[in-house]
C-alpha cells in the first residue's frame, strides 16, 4: 500500500528534526541498508539529493516564457515532473492546477516540467487540460536527471533559497486539506485551507 503525501512529508520532517532515529526504527534502517541491493538507492546521473542546492538551468517554456530556477528564488517552489503519456501524472494534474490557482505566486510557486520527447504532445496536454501554472519542457533529460526523476510523477519541494527539501514520488491529491497542511509544514509557512 503506497503512503500518502502527508505521511511522506511527516516522515521527511521527522528525519530532518532528528526524531526518527529512535530505538525501534534505527535497527530497521540498518537492516534495510544492508539487505537491499545498492541499485535500490541509486539515483539519476547528476541528481541533486535532498539537502543539496539546485544547479542553475534554463527552463524551456511550454505555456510561458523561458526562465531559470533563479527566477523562482525568494519563495518555496514545488516542481512537478510529468509526461503526457503518464496515467498517474494525468490523474494528479487537476489537483495540482487547483493548488496552483489557490497559492501559486503567493505563498509558494508551482511549476511543471514535462519529460515528453515531443513539444507538441506536451503542449496539447496542457491545452486539453487547461493547465495555467507554468510548465517547461525537458526533452534532453537534463532536468529529469538533476531532479532525480527515475520514475514519474515526481514532485520536488525546494525552499526559498533553492535547497531541495523533499521528493514525493507518485500521484497525490495535492489540494486536499491534509496535503495542504503537510505542504505548509514542509515549507514552514502558514496556508489557509
Amino acid at each position: 500500500m503506497p503512503f500518502d503525501i502527508e505521511h511522506n512529508l511527516r516522515f521527511f520532517l521527522r528525519l530532518r528534526s532528528g526524531l526518527f532515529f529512535n530505538v525501534r526504527i534505527f535497527p530497521l534502517l540498518i537492516f534495510l541498508v544492508s539487505v537491499l541491493p545498492a541499485a535500490s538507492f541509486a539515483g539519476t546521473p547528476g541528481e541533486v539529493k535532498a539537502g543539496g542546492l539546485l544547479r542553475e538551468a534554463t527552463l524551456d517554456g511550454l505555456n510561458g516564457k523561458a526562465k531559470t530556477f533563479a527566477d523562482f528564488k525568494g519563495k518555496p517552489l514545488m516542481i512537478n515532473i510529468w509526461a503526457s503519456w503518464c496515467g498517474p501524472c494525468r490523474a494528479e494534474m487537476g489537483s495540482l492546477e487547483r493548488l496552483a490557482q489557490r497559492y501559486n505566486g503567493k505563498e509558494f510557486n508551482v511549476i511543471g516540467i514535462s519529460t515528453d520527447d515531443y513539444r507538441n504532445r506536451a503542449e496539447a496536454f496542457i491545452e486539453q487540460t487547461k493547465i495555467t501554472f507554468e510548465n517547461y519542457l525537458d526533452s534532453k533529460l537534463f532536468l529529469e536527471n538533476m531532479l532525480g526523476a527515475s520514475a514519474i510523477p515526481l514532485t520536488v519541494f525546494v525552499d526559498a533559497e533553492g535547497r531541495v527539501l523533499f521528493k514525493a514520488r507518485g500521484a497525490y491529491e495535492w489540494d486536499s486539506p491534509q496535503t495542504i497542511a503537510a505542504i505548509a509544514e514542509a515549507f514552514q509557512i502558514t496556508l489557509k485551507h
